[in-house]
């Protein structure tokens, strides 16, 4: 079977929903607790600008994996800072599917002119982590106790990419 990503459509809100369901079920990739709708995600997939893009992984005609660039702030300071989101189908985590949706988002983000990516994720989230260290993402800090989950304080990690630096630089600064 042969991986094809693109830009989502309307008639991808079902599959959409339900893989962001099954993370917030899951507790492990994000503090949401209320589940979606598809009348939900296809207003705010309708509502998406250009320069905030979601795409979606399918294999066969089947929507395995999605993802999307985000505002990280309304101030126009920020217009160059960009949040991301990868979601994978609960049968297929551990594919390397989070992966192929994070290499597209940092291209598609260098295509956007965004100068930086970020990221908060579940600080106890280690494949996440790892990944994301894979992908050149450097830790910036944690904020401890950041929100509940199911009554229990949560930490989260965060995280940047520096898309518009020179490697020369980027891998001095890191020293």
């Amino acid at each position: 079977m042969k991986l094809h990503l693109r830009c989502a459509k309307p008639q991808d809100v079902d599959a959409i929903c339900q893989i962001y369901n099954e993370a917030i079920d899951d507790r492990q990739a994000t503090l949401e607790t209320e589940r979606r709708d598809p009348g939900e995600r296809g207003r705010w997939l309708a509502a998406r600008e250009a320069r905030y893009p979601v795409l979606v992984a399918t294999e066969d005609g089947r929507v395995v994996a999605w993802g999307s660039l985000n505002p990280f702030n309304s101030r126009p300071c920020y217009d160059g800072v960009a949040d991301f989101s990868v979601y994978v189908a609960r049968d297929r985590r551990g594919e390397g599917l989070g992966g192929r949706l994070v290499e597209a988002l940092i291209d598609l983000a260098r295509e956007l002119g965004y100068h930086k990516l970020v990221l908060a994720a579940l600080a106890r989230n280690g494949a996440g982590r790892k990944l994301y260290e894979k992908m050149g993402f450097r830790e910036v800090g944690i904020y401890r106790e950041q929100g509940k989950l199911d009554g229990h304080w949560e930490d989260v990690l965060l995280m940047e990419l520096l898309l518009q630096v020179p490697k020369a630089r980027s891998e001095s600064s890191d020293r």
